[in-house]
């Protein structure tokens, strides 16, 4: 555990700009006094029935962690396309009495049968297909989700473990109606792969089409689940009849996996230390290495925090140095960051002032790079150019309870419904596939996002808690969208922090995800005349990419009050607890 001085007097001391890498546990802050919080408490999620769940677990008198069980095992029945108990997840938590703020590590990890070669196609010598891989059993990391609830319900929770689940047991026991986008999706599905199995199986009618919105669903198989482990425990999912049932479906699979029991015991999840970052006079708290969401977003706000964003506001000239920064980011990002357990990553060089000072001077004021290339930051060694795909699905919620303490939470089974193959009423992720299919570049030089046993695979996402220069909780942040997930972020914290917009406008203003050129553009949001703008100093845009894909919550403190706001491009929303 490690005491950081108040922000105040960090501002002033070089040591307090860079960080050393992860693997500690604790970080804490000067807290607020607990005297001065006077609130009943927020939940922000991607559903109102999992906020709801939130809500009334707060109402009992719950913590932000036991509410936080509530929310996901309500997502994993109603937004089974996002997110689950068969996938994975980071988390932020912030105790307002103690002022500590740990991360959880809940990513899935390669079972300990993986290869780096597990996703080429050996007859072909070349990367599998992305469906074919997605859908195989070699996709299929161990679900860590639930054992980092566990985990973090053990550190900090209230009630008793089996509260959590009852909302989800009524839900799927009673039934639901299937939302409006997971309807949507389920008619994008086969535009881009044949269905599953498992989705054709529970999301399809007699007449061999998806349900429509609306449709009453009722899961049993899920109510038996979440039933079993309130009242057995974590074992039953990582030891018992759903472990086996989850190596069974992976293994059975055309192009079978290699997951085992022995995989599914020995789950890793991890307390860890979280990255943080001044930024003016902030302090933004984000997720470590497996995830490159906290990293990435560290370096692009260390990058614009040469600029004066504030004057420049949201017009042409803001925006044109918020993209260059995140291009920046972005290659450095692909270029250096995995799982820090197995390759050594530079995070003190990358999120070093000078360093990101010296990016930042590589940016002009009247045109857009023609090209970047990565920088070489202390302690970086030669790394092989990436060759991993885009992550997909994902949810964000955040949750503060009526003491204060605060849960950002990023949750996922990666893909549209994880690997399409459900178990015991829930889908299993396709987490693999965010690792590089090569092992190594063109040139021979090795990927630090290839394959190895017991490896995380890079992630994105990217749970941020930001703090006021005293030390008191201002924000809580994130979102889903895959790589995108950074861009959607900074975004929003640029908006906040530096635009002083208030917190929906800043979910809602235009997405701009800059990971290369071109550029992708929320076109349906962007004035024409900013546009036009951007596109005469040299910035050359295309739709899609992620662009209209966001679904950031966040709950900021300001003004002795909550706030809440939930991405009007999803089904989302924010209540307080009164």
């Amino acid at each position: 555990m490690r005491r950081i001085i108040s922000l105040v007097s960090c501002l002033s001391l070089v040591a307090c700009q860079t960080l050393p890498a992860t693997n500690t546990t604790t970080r804490k802050f000067e807290a607020a006094p607990a005297k001065s919080w006077s609130s009943g408490g927020m939940v922000a999620s991607a559903n109102p029935l999992a906020t709801k769940a939130g809500v009334e677990i707060l109402e009992k008198g719950g913590s932000a962690v036991d509410a936080a069980i509530a929310v996901q095992t309500v997502l994993t029945l109603i937004e089974p396309q996002s997110s689950g108990i068969g996938g994975g997840a980071f988390m932020l938590y912030y105790d307002a009495k103690t002022g500590d703020v740990q991360s959880y590590d809940g990513r899935e990890a390669a079972p300990m049968g993986a290869t780096p070669d597990m996703f080429m196609d050996k007859a072909t010598g070349k990367p599998m297909e992305f469906w074919t891989a997605v859908k195989s059993g070699r996709s299929t990391g161990a679900p860590a989700v639930l054992k980092m609830l566990h985990l973090a319900w053990s550190d900090h929770g209230k009630l008793g473990w089996d509260q959590g689940f009852q909302n989800a047991k009524t839900l799927a026991t009673n039934g639901y109606q299937l939302t409006p986008r997971t309807a949507e999706l389920l008619q994008v599905l086969p535009k881009m792969t044949e269905p599953g199995e498992g989705v054709k199986k529970y999301f399809y009618g007699p007449d061999g089409k998806p349900y429509a919105a609306g449709t009453l669903m009722k899961n049993p198989a899920f109510a038996k689940t979440m039933d079993d482990i309130a009242t057995q425990g974590i074992d039953v999912f990582y030891k018992g009849y759903i472990a086996q049932d989850i190596v069974k479906a992976v293994q059975s699979k055309p192009i079978p996996g290699t997951l085992s029991m022995e995989d599914m015991a020995n789950v890793r999840v991890e307390r860890k230390e979280p990255l943080c970052q001044t930024y003016r006079v902030h302090l933004i708290c984000g997720m470590g290495m497996p995830s490159s969401g906290g990293i990435g977003e560290l370096m692009i706000m260390g990058i614009v925090e040469n600029f004066d964003m504030p004057k420049m506001g949201n017009g042409i000239e803001g925006i044109h140095h918020y993209i260059e920064a995140q291009r920046l980011g972005y290659i450095d990002r692909d270029t250096y960051v995995a799982d820090d357990k197995f390759v050594a990553v530079p995070v003190k060089g990358l999120l070093d002032k000078k360093y990101l000072k010296s990016r930042a001077d590589l940016l002009s004021d009247s045109s857009s790079f023609d090209t970047v290339s990565p920088g070489t930051p202390e302690g970086a060694q030669k790394r092989g150019k990436d060759a991993t795909g885009k992550e997909h699905g994902t949810s964000h919620f955040v949750i503060v309870d009526k003491e204060g303490n605060v849960v950002s939470m990023t949750t996922s089974v990666e893909n549209l419904f994880g690997a399409q193959t459900m178990v015991d009423g829930f889908f299993i992720n396709n987490q693999l596939t965010d690792f590089s299919m090569l092992p190594v570049d063109s040139d021979g030089v090795p990927i630090v996002n290839a394959v190895a046993p017991g490896k995380k695979p890079r992630s994105s996402m990217s749970p941020t808690i930001v703090f006021d220069k005293d030390g008191q909780f201002e924000l809580g942040i994130g979102s889903p969208g895959g790589n995108a997930i950074i861009a959607y972020v900074t975004k929003a914290l640029i908006g906040i922090l530096d635009w002083n917009m208030p917190l929906q406008d800043a979910l809602d203003q235009p997405n701009i995800i800059a990971r290369s050129t071109p550029v992708s553009m929320e076109f349906s949001r962007m004035d024409k005349a900013k546009l036009d703008g951007l596109t005469a100093l040299g910035h050359k845009f295309t739709g899609g990419g992620g662009a209209e894909n966001s679904g950031l919550h966040a709950i900021m403190f300001k003004d002795g009050k909550l706030i809440g706001a939930a991405d009007s491009r999803r089904e989302g929303n924010a209540v307080a607890v009164h």
